[in-house]
């Protein structure tokens, strides 16, 4: 694999004594970032609310944007044109962009996002009209033309884009979805993963790694499988995403299965994860990155993270904060977080001021980074539960 990945390398630095967990260190050319750790989702090629530069003074290290968003609009050739993501996001640190699998999910199935609707326009419910073993097709949710995504699209696509890190093409299945279906998918997506391979090889320049996603929903044979055959497939590195099931506990225990199936020396991601609860679990698995939107996506509704808040959060829309000269954070090392305070905000969310906004995607930012900087020392000193219980509350 090393002439796959010739600029790119993940250490463990130190496994834990206890559970799976493990401190590393992920090597790109645009960088060294040290694992467990958080990537920010700039879906449109653009953090929410915030420059790169203001999310790396909150503590941010990677951030993600969206392949298949970014295919809609402007384009790959635009960005490309722009400078790529680097030069577009003005961010010099490692970029992750996915493969525009979730989107197939979403567009087929929930064609009702808060990330698909059109603003202004009519969009179609549900604008998946096909997929098979070719790919899929859907309508731009922008113009309405039709767009064929293959998994050699998707790797041309996503080397346009210029990032970093990037995944194959793979389909996200639902809780709509029997187990036949479920096993089809999967292994659909395991043939998507050796045609991406293939493309990813002859036109790889030394600048990409690709990951592997392990699909199978809520079935332990099916995840078993996917493992499996994902391991010995020329990935750098490995995700885990799709359908956990309906409960938590469905989500711990399926994760956990796969993890005990994965290889230990590549790099594991888990796919649309953020809160601190399965953050835990998944750190405990031996998970070293992960993504999700609600941490700038929640500051859009006025919501505050913190240390020790029943699950990680505080809502200043409600009219207790008003008038409260408590800070955001007193003891943040970050300057945004202790300079506003909680009745500030609470009157800037609900005069809808966009610095309410602004702040707190800063001010969330921080604290997910402080999560990961915990964790990352619980880690070196074996302390990882009294570090959960500390932010679990």
């Amino acid at each position: 694999m090393t002439t796959l990945y010739p600029n790119f390398k993940f250490d463990i630095v130190k496994p834990c004594t206890k559970t799976r967990a493990r401190l590393g260190r992920l090597t790109t050319p645009h960088g060294t970032i040290n694992t467990p750790n958080f990537i920010f989702c700039g879906t449109h090629a653009g953090l929410r609310s915030m420059t790169g530069e203001e999310a790396k003074a909150a503590g941010a290290d990677i951030v993600l944007a969206n392949t298949y968003h970014l295919l809609v609009r402007p384009g790959p050739d635009v960005v490309a044109k722009l400078g790529g993501l680097h030069k577009m996001m003005v961010w010099d640190g490692p970029i992750m962009t996915d493969s525009g699998g979730f989107q197939i999910f979403i567009m087929g199935y929930e064609g009702n996002s808060d990330e698909i609707k059109m603003r202004g326009k009519k969009a179609p419910k549900k604008s998946l009209f096909k997929i098979n073993e070719e790919g899929a097709w859907f309508y731009s949710y922008h113009n309405g033309e039709k767009i064929h995504l293959t998994p050699e699209r998707s790797m041309d696509v996503q080397k346009a884009l210029g990032a970093d890190l990037i995944y194959q093409l793979d389909e996200c299945t639902s809780s709509a979805h029997g187990k036949n279906y479920h096993a089809d998918s999967m292994r659909m997506s395991l043939r998507w993963g050796d045609r991406c391979i293939k493309r990813f090889t002859e036109t790889n320049d030394g600048k990409q790694a690709l990951y592997g996603i392990v699909q199978g929903g809520n079935y332990e044979d099916l995840r078993l499988e996917s493992a499996a055959r994902v391991n010995e497939q020329d990935f750098f590195g490995m995700a885990v995403g799709g359908y956990f099931g309906k409960s938590k506990d469905s989500l711990v225990d399926i994760v956990a299965l796969t993890m005990e199936a994965i290889r230990r020396d590549r790099p594991v991601h888990m796919l649309g994860i953020g809160h601190v609860e399965d953050i835990f679990a998944g750190v405990k698995q031996g998970i070293d990155t992960f993504d999700c939107v609600e941490p700038t996506r929640l500051a859009g509704h006025g919501t505050m993270l913190l240390k020790g808040a029943p699950r990680m959060r505080l809502n200043l829309r409600n009219s207790k904060f008003r008038g409260d000269d408590t800070p955001l954070d007193a003891t943040s090392v970050f300057h945004i977080s202790r300079q506003y305070t909680r009745g500030t905000l609470h009157h800037l969310v609900q005069a809808q001021e966009p610095l309410a906004e602004h702040v707190l995607s800063m001010h969330n930012v921080a604290v997910m980074m402080q999560l990961f900087r915990e964790i990352r020392e619980a880690l070196a000193n074996d302390t990882l539960e009294q570090c959960e219980k500390e932010w679990l509350g």
